[in-house]
């Protein structure tokens, strides 16, 4: 098998066994940070109140497994994104949300994030969104939960000599 040479070979890997100690989201995910309430678990992600709301309902789910951004999925990942979706929708429900017609559920874009987490955030009603926040989750840094689901079924697949990278999303040379 031919080796694979990448431009950040020598970074180390977050994701090795899922969890990055340094990772504040990774702590949450865990359990392991006190004044964090979950809102709802399951053996895959959590969800929980953002820090910095940006709309009257602001819920953050992230995967347990650590994953640095949206940038880091490929098509295998179509399932995880619509279970966060899933869950987020599930706690607006429970949080007595009515119209999901006025809800936003994305993605930020690196370098546009400010944990190195994947995580979905979850606004509602979204035609209340804070007007200082507005920026955030209307610009092309936000992906919206069916743009990056539909980006992720149009990858193409990639030729035998190039590799994209799943760290780097930069392509790899065969060596």
């Amino acid at each position: 098998m031919a080796e694979i040479k990448c431009p950040c070979e020598n970074e180390q890997d977050s994701s090795d066994d899922g969890l990055d100690e340094t990772c504040i989201f990774c702590r949450i995910a865990n359990g392991d940070d006190p004044y964090t309430e979950i809102l709802a678990e399951d053996e895959e992600m959590v969800c929980f109140r953002d820090i910095d709301p940006g709309a009257p309902h602001h819920y953050l789910v992230i995967p347990k497994q650590h994953i640095h951004s949206c940038l880091s999925l490929q098509t295998d990942d179509i399932g995880l994104v619509r279970r966060m979706a899933d869950m987020g929708r599930d706690v607006l429900k429970a949080m007595d949300v009515k119209d999901f017609e006025d809800i936003s559920l994305g993605f930020h874009v690196p370098p546009f994030i400010t944990v190195p987490h994947l995580h979905l955030h979850v606004l509602a009603p979204f035609s209340q969104i804070f007007r200082w926040s507005m920026e955030k989750y209307t610009r092309f840094w936000y992906l919206t939960e069916e743009k990056l689901l539909h980006k992720l079924t149009k990858k193409k697949k990639l030729d035998d000599r190039k590799i994209i990278c799943n760290k780097c999303m930069q392509p790899c040379e065969t060596m």
